[in-house]
């Protein structure tokens, strides 16, 4: 019989193929995982009558105005006379379609939904002015019996509030009560059960019932297509934020493993992993709208100063996005992760191995974790500073002026 003695040589040779075999296979899973929540389309239907304000509500959702380039066109008149699709623009998987005004010649209600093809979108958003036509509930009943979701939006409800100013008596909650109740009872009388309400400006997002628009639509969709509809809503209250925080959380492991199995393979550089954590960062930001762009478009929608609003973002990485500032983040994410790298080489054995250049998978997931929260708070004093009423922001100036001259 052949001398059946492994060397110590070949046995660390056969150690290192095995390893490196398992972590291809892991890393191929893992950015598996990642690619189809990168990848999931949501495609969300807006409709209604003509003149209802579809257009200008797509851009507000998308955080355009209607002058920006790639704006969805509006006009006095109906301009859509086929499905338009517009993509997000910073998710674009994430799609709005502009569908044409319901009732129109080439567009009657009762071959509207087939037209446009009801089947390839997740949801419907009705919307709806001045008053309830008769098109809005048949519209309405036909997406419930195809067993669609809808939800019914009266929009420029900002033009119905001017409006009613000029009464005797005005009281703005008691005005979009009656209009709230007016429209369900409308739907309700069409033979469409508890329907879903929403006031809406599409000027004003962060008043009237928009966040309750949000966390309806956001409730009741499911998985990965709630994940991504979570990051494509506009930042408006700070329980969005907040939302939007746990969603991306919750995929933190996915990305700090891929990045830390990427490492360790020898087929890869060891600092291959820098720009897959510089990528994820800066799409947390975006996520937030604490890029320069996104800062830009808010300052400009609320008229305030860019730099104001620049001024509330005080974490490290909110205020030097840099390759270097992520470097010295990771490198001080690793001091502070080495009490939990016992913890996890008990229970995943494998990861204890997959370090490179000082970087493990505890590090990366700490600061990315760390990241989120800060990126978070940041989004939260951006949000109050911008949507602050002009009124407050005198009086906190004259209260912190110096006043010591009273005491002379």
């Amino acid at each position: 019989m052949g001398d059946l003695k492994v060397g110590e040589q070949d046995l660390a040779e056969m150690s290192s193929m095995i390893q490196s075999t398992v972590v291809m296979e892991a890393s191929k899973q893992v950015q598996a995982l990642l690619t189809s929540l990168e990848t999931t389309m949501l495609d969300i239907a807006i409709t209604g009558e003509s003149g209802a304000g579809k257009s200008t509500f797509i851009n507000a959702i998308r955080g355009l105005s209607d002058e920006d380039l790639g704006a969805a066109r509006t006009g006095v008149t109906e301009t859509t006379t086929e499905p338009m699709v517009y993509q997000h623009p910073k998710l674009p998987t994430v799609r709005l379609w502009d569908l044409p005004g319901i009732g129109t010649s080439r567009f009657q209600a009762n071959q509207y939904l087939k037209q446009v093809g009801f089947e390839k979108y997740d949801f419907f958003i009705i919307l709806a002015s001045e008053r309830f036509r008769e098109n809005n509930g048949n519209l309405a009943r036909s997406i419930r019996a195809m067993d669609k979701n809808f939800y019914f939006v009266r929009s420029k409800i900002d033009q119905d509030i001017k409006a009613c100013q000029r009464h005797q008596n005005f009281n703005k909650e008691r005005v979009l009560t009656e209009i709230r109740t007016d429209c369900i009872n409308c739907l309700e009388k069409e033979g469409v059960e508890s329907p879903k309400v929403f006031l809406v400006s599409s000027f004003e997002l962060h008043k009237y019932d928009f966040h309750k628009l949000q966390d309806t639509l956001v409730r009741e969709l499911n998985g990965q297509k709630r994940h991504v509809l979570l990051l494509s809503l506009p930042n408006i209250t700070v329980e969005m934020i907040e939302k939007k925080k746990e969603s991306l959380k919750r995929h933190i492991w996915k990305k700090a493993l891929l990045a830390c199995l990427i490492s360790a393979l020898p087929t890869f550089p060891v600092h291959y992993n820098a720009p897959l954590l510089m990528e994820t960062l800066a799409s947390y930001r975006k996520n937030f709208g604490l890029d320069d762009e996104s800062l830009n478009t808010l300052a400009l929608r609320v008229s305030k100063s860019p730099c104001n609003l620049k001024k509330q973002i005080t974490s490290s990485l909110g205020k030097d996005f840099s390759e270097h500032s992520v470097h010295s983040a990771l490198r001080m994410a690793a001091l502070g992760g080495r009490a939990s790298v016992s913890l996890v080489e008990r229970h995943v054995p494998l990861l204890g191995n997959l370090v490179a250049g000082g970087i493990s998978f505890v590090a990366i997931y700490i600061l990315l974790s760390s990241s989120l929260d800060s990126f978070a708070q940041d989004a939260q004093n951006v949000l109050k500073k911008a949507f602050r009423a002009e009124e407050e922001e005198k009086l906190e100036a004259y209260y912190s002026q110096d006043i010591g001259f009273l005491y002379d």
